[in-house]
């Protein structure tokens, strides 16, 4: 079975398995030969694999298998599957199902919930309400029930849920074949030249933040990636945008975006939490505050989701509105863009 990876968090991708705090007397000792000694059933070249891999992590920096570890360091091992007893717990969370039969679902997620468990978010998930309201849901080939496709924590929109195991394989093909329909709303910094274009460039870990993702334009290093966007409206400092999905990888949209020079509004993982575009007098500072408080999240929404039914065969296609949180911020910018001309180069 194909597995479709779409926009999530990285550090949803990479799970703390093992921590450990070297104690005040530790002399110096390879991180490798450290784990060893603690870790169970481990074998030195598993963990200099993770090493290389980028890993391992001593006091938040990932580290090669020579390292030394010192006394007080804390050494943490973050693998990219879960620790799956973490998985399955069913919690009675209120889910906001739009549409449902004896195949599949379509849930308007809010933003703000994870959608699956993780290093540090092994409750409140998604997951973990599917598993309450729903038995028997299929598994992806990452062990996760029900899930065909994923969003970030703080992008809010549509995801399909598959009910059955036709349903997963035929969705999932879907996603790969690129024959479904995805397509987002952005708030972006700047003002975007061109009333629509597409983004390539291959998507994978940054070399020195791994809870980022990069674009490698020469397409050598990571994923293929494919981004369709159109100005929906200007607003002096600001644009929104859709961009449609061609391809689905972690952090597509917000990452090429940022390439193009317009990172997401309030996009904190990447940079859009602090004034990109603008001016400086004191006035402007605090209106910039204001709607990051109003919008305390990138201003990313899954807004539409299309594909084929995978037993009628038929064609479906679902929309969301823009959360609260989005509109109230364009009705900041919208108000503020009529009394204020930007400049030409933005």
């Amino acid at each position: 079975m194909s597995q479709v990876i779409t926009e999530q968090e990285p550090e949803d991708e990479l799970y703390e398995h093992y921590r450990f705090e070297a104690g005040k007397g530790q002399a110096p000792l390879r991180v490798d030969k450290f784990l060893m000694n603690l870790v169970e059933n481990a074998t030195r070249n598993k963990i200099q694999q993770a090493a290389t891999a980028g890993n391992i992590y001593v006091n938040d920096v990932p580290v090669k298998s020579n390292y030394k570890v010192k006394a007080n360091d804390v050494v943490r091992v973050l693998l990219e599957h879960p620790p799956y007893e973490h998985l399955l717990e069913p919690e009675n969370i209120p889910l906001n199902i739009v549409y449902e039969d004896d195949q599949l679902l379509i849930v308007n997620k809010e933003p703000g919930m994870v959608v699956h468990p993780g290093h540090g978010n092994y409750s409140g998930t998604l997951v973990n309400a599917l598993a309450y309201h729903f038995e028997n849901l299929p598994m992806n080939s990452s062990e996760r029930p029900g899930l065909v496709h994923r969003i970030d924590k703080d992008t809010s929109g549509l995801l399909v849920i598959a009910k059955t195991e036709q349903a997963m394989s035929h969705l999932t093909k879907q996603f790969a074949d690129k024959t479904s329909e995805r397509e987002y709303i952005a708030l972006v910094w700047g003002n975007v030249a061109e009333d629509e274009g597409t983004i390539e460039g291959n998507i994978d870990r940054h070399l020195k933040d791994r809870m980022q993702m990069a674009v490698y334009p020469d397409g050598e290093q990571g994923k293929h990636a494919v981004t369709h966007y159109k100005v929906l409206e200007r607003l002096g400092y600001v644009t929104l945008v859709s961009c449609r999905l061609e391809t689905g990888r972690t952090h597509q949209i917000r990452v090429h975006m940022k390439y193009i020079g317009h990172t997401l509004f309030n996009d904190a993982r990447y940079g859009g939490d602090k004034i990109l575009k603008g001016t400086t007098f004191t006035k402007y500072k605090q209106f910039i505050d204001n709607c990051f408080k109003t919008l305390p999240r990138q201003a990313l929404h899954a807004k539409t989701l299309g594909f084929e039914h995978p037993t009628t065969k038929e064609f479906m296609r679902f929309n969301s509105e823009l959360p609260a949180d989005m509109v109230e911020c364009l009705d900041k910018w919208r108000t503020y863009s009529k009394s204020h001309t930007a400049d030409e180069e933005e």
